[in-house]
């Protein structure tokens, strides 16, 4: 069975405005999409999410409004702010530039799959 990945240190700020580009959600709705885009192999505590949140509502990269869930419960819904935009598309290419360099380092001609979890 594969190990679940862990976060590197900064990534899950730009992995949630990630996930708020493509459509507002709530923290739960966060965690989903992190466990599901990566095949289960990322997997974040839900005070962690929140924490994140918080961090990045207090920075005005997000903001958030309540609204109710799928299952009719009252959830606070987060969508990126134009800044939160701009930072996501700064941030990404500073990311993939990043894990570029280090992948010739290591001296890894391309991208490394990820086992098949199961």
């Amino acid at each position: 069975m594969a190990e679940d990945l862990p976060l590197l240190k900064g990534t899950l700020d730009l992995l949630i405005l990630k996930a708020l580009s493509i459509e507002p959600t709530h923290g739960y709705g966060l965690s989903l999409w992190m466990e599901g885009e990566s095949g289960g192999h990322i997997s974040v505590e839900d005070s962690a999410i929140y924490q994140a949140l918080r961090r990045l509502e207090g920075r005005r990269l997000v903001e958030a409004e309540w609204g109710v869930t799928e299952n009719n419960r009252r959830a606070r819904y987060y969508r990126l702010t134009s800044l939160g935009k701009r930072h996501l598309r700064e941030e990404a290419a500073t990311w993939l530039r990043y894990t570029s360099l280090v992948t010739t380092l290591l001296g890894v001609g391309g991208v490394v799959p990820l086992p098949e979890k199961s």
